[in-house]
């Protein structure tokens, strides 16, 4: 044996007992495992099921999240709790948190890394998963604060946390601790691998456009008129009013807007929340003044392609190894475009990584990882991507 893991599900309405059933189905037969990774609605008691799940595990390591969704190999699931346990006798792991990332997003992104950093006694990490709240701080800031740290020699994956698609408050979890406003990270070292594939299966309509005013997440101006006129000069006036009233708009699922990036040919996914009056657009990510953007256009069929393909890449990452597990961190937008066929998408996954791999994965509010899943790309926070882990054996 070097790395095995194995995925437990509850949708028990208690959440005692939800985070103990889950945590006992995932646990059962291992020695000694390294890492839980937890996946939970937030519609449970946030501490209480994960005290329960404490009881169960002791002091095994534990990151994990809220959702707006839980992902296992049968398919999507709904109020649920989802945990991978993974152990391996050739790999490392360590944990950390970043604090609130309130004041300073950047500033928890690298508290959280050094922290990672000086648990390793020296060795370097070779890939994280961090889990992060976003309706508190920026998320690229963070990503950047890691990145400043580790570098891009250093793969890291991972995804925002949800709260059942109520945009309210999210979580996220170390150990025994349910902590709102904050950061955590896995660090991972030693003789493991662990492989990334990335896709959205948008693609760009129409010609690119300038964003001439913003700030942070905020289009006030692109190409000097009120942001709204991009989608105004594609649908109609009419059409793109739906923006004003819908959080999350049905037109912003199949039409997000593409940023160009200096490093990649694939375009980072922005979605759209909201419009004001002034025609400014709400992003769920940060889009900087100068940026280069387009429409971009996109179906089920594309995006189920896509997840395939992103499956795919991490499955010829490995190098010959095979996959111990799978973590999916999928976009709510993809969850919400999918509708009642969601489960399609874990399908395509399977079909390439194995039916039978343990999978465990959650529905994000946006995803972290290298554009195109390449290791020499820094990493970037995605909207409406698919992100796709692998762990080989």
């Amino acid at each position: 044996m070097t790395t095995k893991t194995k995925v437990g599900s509850s949708s028990n309405l208690d959440p005692s007992q939800a985070g103990k059933d889950a945590c006992l189905q995932a646990i059962e037969g291992l020695k000694n495992p390294k890492l839980l990774i937890v996946f939970s609605s937030s519609g449970y008691d946030q501490q209480e099921m994960l005290s329960a799940i404490r009881e169960v595990s002791g002091d095994i390591p534990l990151i994990g999240c809220s959702s707006s969704g839980e992902i296992i190999g049968s398919g999507p699931l709904s109020k649920s709790v989802a945990i991978m346990a993974i152990e391996s006798d050739s790999m490392n792991c360590v944990v950390a948190e970043g604090e609130s990332i309130k004041p300073n997003p950047k500033e928890a992104g690298i508290k959280m890394a050094n922290k990672l950093v000086e648990q390793t006694e020296g060795a370097s990490i070779d890939s994280v998963i961090m889990l992060i709240d976003v309706l508190t701080g920026n998320g690229a800031d963070a990503v950047r604060g890691v990145n400043s740290v580790l570098g891009k020699d250093t793969l890291i994956v991972g995804g925002a946390a949800g709260d059942d698609f109520s945009f309210k408050e999210t979580f996220v979890y170390l150990n025994d601790k349910v902590l709102p406003s904050s950061i955590v990270g896995a660090g991972f070292y030693g003789d493991n691998i662990m492989t990334v594939g990335v896709r959205h299966g948008w693609v760009p309509i129409g010609n690119p456009m300038k964003v001439t005013k913003s700030q942070g997440a905020i289009i006030e101006e692109i190409d000097g008129k009120p942001a709204l006129s991009i989608y105004e000069d594609y649908f109609g006036e009419e059409e793109a009013k739906s923006l004003k009233n819908e959080a999350l708009a049905k037109m912003a699922l199949t039409y997000p807007l593409g940023m160009t990036t200096a490093d990649n040919d694939e375009l980072l996914l922005r979605a759209p929340i909201s419009a004001d009056d002034n025609g400014a657009i709400t992003c769920a990510a940060e889009v900087p003044e100068g940026s280069e953007v387009r429409l971009m256009i996109g179906s089920k069929d594309e995006a189920i392609a896509a997840a395939k393909e992103a499956a795919k890449n991490a499955l010829e990452n490995l190098n010959g190894k095979k996959p111990a597990g799978v973590i999916v961190f999928n976009c709510i937008a993809r969850q919400k475009l999918f509708s009642r066929h969601a489960k399609d998408e874990i399908d395509a996954i399977k079909e390439v990584l194995g039916k039978d791999i343990p999978v465990i994965g959650f529905y994000t509010y946006g995803e972290i990882a290298p554009i195109n899943g390449k290791n020499d790309i820094i990493c970037r926070f995605h909207n409406e991507t698919a992100v796709i882990t692998v762990i080989g054996e």
